[in-house]
């Protein structure tokens, strides 16, 4: 029987009384963290504790990077606007993607697995082959994810350097654009993330089983730990490349406050003539881009399928 490039929990993940056990003794109680949490609300738990370790450790990375994003410098000139802003500025505007990504994920992984099942119901017996129907879930689960897209909103200004004076922090930035501008406003930049978040997601769930496959089987808990480090970073470096100029467009339509809303067309034809019409100063940070993708992604993969051993 052909196997689906759309992986389930059960192909990917060894069951965790296997997983978890010494000298033939379980290292937890079986099944208790899994009765409380439900069979699918691990899900979401193990992709929120993925994603807060993974922010805790990236933050001042991607701080640099979104300099770049924004202003098109180098990354040494962004380091340098960093060590300017000084020690106490570095874990500014950390809140909101602490929130957002932890959420996200959560939903991105869990609501993937609830779309699945769901629609793999009601597809028995249709004819519509397996990788239709995970595809659309992964889809669905990213277009959902957006519904957050506020919280990279109020990201993108504390971490930009011409709003400092105006937005204090986390909870300021919300009650300044809500009573200012209305709730309209918190969802600029929305566009981007919906043409970035359902086609990565596909593209993630997709691709993630066929990459496992064709890496060494993992004999060892170390062992599956690095194979699942190493399947998410890669395709998380892959689909941040591939997405980049989207991120590109985000970062500048959410960097604006008040004014008129410009499409996403409009904002790519402004950024590249702003940058010379050249396609390397558009993709200026893709590179830390990507050792961002492979480490951040990495992690959470890593981290999110060790926490299902575990719950």
């Amino acid at each position: 029987m052909a196997v689906s490039t759309m992986d389930s929990k059960s192909a990917r993940t060894p069951q965790p009384q296997a997983a978890l056990t010494k000298g033939g003794h379980s290292l937890l109680p079986a099944g208790v963290l899994s009765a409380k949490l439900g069979n699918h609300g691990k899900h979401y738990v193990c992709g929120s504790i993925a994603a807060f370790t993974n922010i805790v450790v990236t933050f001042p990375i991607q701080k640099v990077l979104f300099r770049q994003q924004l202003h098109g410098v180098s990354a040494t000139e962004a380091v340098r606007q960093l060590q300017r802003d000084g020690l106490r500025n570095l874990y500014r505007g950390l809140l909101p993607p602490l929130l957002q990504k932890s959420t996200t994920v959560a939903i991105m992984f869990g609501l993937y697995e609830d779309f699945s099942r769901v629609l793999l119901d009601r597809a028995v017996g249709t004819g519509v082959p397996e990788l239709i129907t995970r595809s659309f879930a992964a889809a669905l689960a990213g277009t959902t994810e957006a519904l957050l897209t506020p919280f990279e909103r109020v990201q993108t200004l504390l971490q930009d350097h011409r709003h400092y004076g105006r937005f204090n922090n986390t909870a300021h930035t919300f009650r300044t654009l809500l009573s200012e501008y209305g709730v309209r406003e918190c969802y600029r930049g929305l566009v981007p993330i919906l043409l970035r978040n359902g086609p990565s997601n596909v593209l993630f769930f997709g691709l993630r089983g066929p990459i496992k496959e064709q890496l060494p089987e993992a004999t060892s808990r170390a062992g599956h730990l690095v194979i699942d480090f190493v399947c998410g970073g890669l395709l998380g470096a892959g689909l941040g490349i591939m997405f980049y100029p989207l991120n590109v467009v985000k970062s500048r339509a959410q960097s604006q406050v008040g004014g008129a809303f410009q499409p996403c067309r409009k904002v790519l034809l402004t950024v590249w003539r702003e940058r010379g019409g050249s396609l390397a100063m558009l993709f200026r940070g893709a590179h830390l881009n990507y050792h961002r993708s492979l480490l951040s992604w990495g992690i959470i993969n890593a981290t999110y399928e060790l926490l299902l051993k575990i719950i």
